[in-house]
């Protein structure tokens, strides 16, 4: 149902010898406005190869192609617009919709695993806004992969290693309680973690107390192994808790601890390769042949780092997974760092190096500041989500108060908003999070597209008679909302090639302010020969709504 095909045909005999089939279609365009056409082939680039005016050219083709599969084909300046067979189109879109279901949009473009690494929380710290990104941005995008072919694989690279364990231990056996770590195991050790930051900037020797436990913890000392060990449970019993409330599951959390022991098997291929080189006593692998800073093996002490355990970590998942392609679903500010562990792998011989993708994402800012948790400057993902499930609870009251499975719907809204707010915004974008806008069931918002698939919901439930797609629909008002729902398998298609789940935000705001002019001014319900068409054509938004959504990680509650 590649309706682009259409144009591509009839433009390939008159442009023979000038544009293959593939150049044609990547010039095709989508006007603004539908008065414009459905398509638009520009004229434009042929100008420089047939030395002639654009308009005069687009005039010519117009006279040159076979326009019998289109309603019309006009040319406007200097481009081919081109206008679809409105009653075939509706008629194709319904049928392959209502046959298709949940499964409309799939497509066999690929297989093979895909390792997603995301969310990868601190053990010891909060959850919050701050590791939102990652989380649904993973999410979506293992729900994009799998929808095409894919089987992703969503790692959970836990931050479970590191000098910081070394603070916490400190801090713990100088201030802590069990009972206290017992009763809110976050909330505590998160306390010990910013009194110890503060303290040590006037007594430096709690740094070296900090390394000291490390140290230990590296060495596997008893005490040290079972605070660590205690700290990761009861951390990720938390993490876990509000990854229930955001509808997010790992296939494995083999964070860095789980690295441990690969590391020297790392070390010892750059060896055996002749990669490392010694600087200022630490161990590097230069990469000034791709024009990147050195990648630091280990520091003059003889201690690993991040670029190690990554090394490691992508060797093993190669070894283990054979995957097609390895996402890294992090922040934007550690470009160069993968930019590095690409460089490294391919100096080591692994071809299959450039089937890593770094997926940066910018910054969740709170009133234009950064969220730190060093600095305690945090806002709790938890809070948010419980404040957001709150609001969403108060606009239902007041307009349905007597939804049935009303907390269950909040639950949807108030959680689908926060999510549906992260992944609206393209992923490199900075934004400022206001909760009482994200929740709100106007403007272009997680709520107003779940409202709009209720409210379509809402009319089959009132209609007397079932849907028939096979009925022809030839009501010009509905051609908005047929054309978005014809062009959803594209836009997975786009949202996977790109890495970008807002793709299918955005298109599933496009899709519901389509219907919600359609609905304003047309009446649905009129009981004529097109009834059973327009209901078909409800039916095929709330089904294509909810496929959006549930790609994005999104409930689509069917009353609200």
């Amino acid at each position: 149902m590649d309706f682009k095909e259409l144009v591509v045909k009839a433009l390939e005999p008159a442009l023979a010898g000038q544009l293959d089939a593939a150049a044609i279609k990547s010039l095709i365009e989508t006007p603004k406005s539908s008065d414009l056409g459905d398509y638009a082939f520009p004229t434009f680039s042929l100008a420089k190869i047939m030395h002639r005016a654009p308009k005069m050219i687009a005039s010519d083709l117009v006279g040159q192609i076979d326009v019998t599969p289109f309603e019309k084909v006009k040319a406007v300046g200097g481009y081919v617009n081109f206008y679809l067979d409105k009653i075939s189109f509706a008629h194709d879109v319904l049928k392959v919709i209502a046959q298709a279901g949940e499964h409309y949009g799939d497509a066999n473009i690929g297989s093979g695993n895909v390792p997603i690494d995301m969310s990868s929380p601190n053990i010891a710290k909060p959850m919050s806004m701050g590791h939102l990104r990652s989380t649904v941005i993973g999410n979506a995008l293992a729900n994009i992969l799998s929808k095409i072919g894919y089987t992703p694989i969503k790692i959970n690279h836990l931050g479970d290693w590191g000098t910081q364990f070394g603070k916490l231990i400190v801090a713990y056996k100088k201030w802590g309680s069990e009972d206290a770590v017992k009763a809110d195991p976050i909330k505590n050790l998160l306390h010990y973690y910013v009194e110890f930051h503060e303290k040590a900037e006037a007594n430096p020797e709690l740094d070296d107390e900090a390394r000291a436990w490390f140290k230990r913890l590296e060495d596997g000392d008893e005490e040290a192994i079972a605070l660590w060990r205690w700290f990761r449970t009861v951390s990720l019993a938390e993490f876990n808790r509000i990854y229930k409330i955001l509808g997010v599951d790992f296939d494995s959390y083999n964070g860095e601890a789980f690295y441990n022991d690969k590391m020297a098997d790392v070390v010892k291929r750059l060896e055996d390769k002749h990669l490392l080189k010694t600087s200022q006593g630490a161990e590097i692998v230069d990469l000034s042949a791709y024009n990147l800073n050195p990648a630091l093996i280990k520091k003059s002490d003889g201690a690993t780092l991040y670029m190690t355990r990554d090394l490691a970590a992508a060797i093993f998942r190669k070894e283990h997974y054979h995957f097609v392609q390895s996402l890294y679903v992090v922040g934007n500010e550690q470009r160069e760092h993968f930019q590095q562990l690409k460089a490294v792998l391919l100096e080591m011989g692994y071809d299959w190096a450039n089937d890593i993708h770094h997926i940066p994402f910018g910054l969740i800012t709170a009133n234009g500041k950064k969220l730190s948790t060093r600095k305690g400057n945090i806002i709790l993902l938890e809070n948010v989500l419980r404040d957001a499930v709150g609001l969403a609870k108060q606009q239902i009251a007041e307009k349905h108060p007597d939804l049935p499975n009303a907390d269950k719907v909040a639950h949807e809204v108030g959680v689908g908003a926060v999510i549906f707010h992260d992944l609206k915004n393209e992923r490199l974008d900075n934004f400022d999070f206001n909760l009482e806008e994200v929740v709100r069931f106007e403007g272009e918002t997680g709520p107003y597209v779940q409202y709009t698939n209720a409210r379509a919901n809402s009319i089959l439930r009132k209609a007397a008679i079932d849907p028939a797609p096979e009925v022809a629909l030839s009501d010009p008002a509905a051609w908005d909302v047929l054309r978005a729902l014809g062009d959803y398998p594209s836009m997975v298609l786009r949202a996977a090639k790109e890495y970008e789940p807002s793709v299918i935000a955005k298109y599933a705001l496009r899709l519901a302010k389509a219907f919600n002019k359609y609905y304003a001014n047309v009446k649905v319900l009129v009981e004529d020969s097109e009834l059973p068409a327009r209901l078909a054509m409800v039916k095929a938004t709330t089904q294509v709504l909810t496929n959006a959504l549930q790609l994005l990680g999104v409930g689509a509650p069917e009353e609200m």
